[in-house]
């Protein structure tokens, strides 16, 4: 599946569109990490859930957990909020 990586972790995958596999969230983030190293801490905690920075969606739809199923023609938008003062 097409995977849209945000900006800010472009130095791991040198672009913004990657392809991974896996049937669910963990599975594609596992493939992720399996093929840029580093990268899945960026977006899991310790306590293996997505980091409250991270949001994720898949064809429009926002996933909440790591064990949400995907579809393997979908897309999986990676977005990282922004914050500042």
């Amino acid at each position: 599946m097409r995977v849209l990586i945000p900006s800010a972790l472009h130095a791991y995958t040198g672009g913004a569109w990657v392809e991974a596999q896996g049937a669910s969230v963990a599975e594609v983030l596992a493939d992720l990490e399996r093929q840029f190293p580093g990268i899945r801490f960026r977006m899991v905690d310790e306590q293996q859930r997505i980091r409250r920075h991270i949001r994720l969606f898949h064809d429009g739809e926002m996933l909440f957990e790591l064990a949400a199923p995907l579809r393997p023609d979908g897309e999986l938008h990676i977005v990282q909020a922004l914050s500042g003062g």
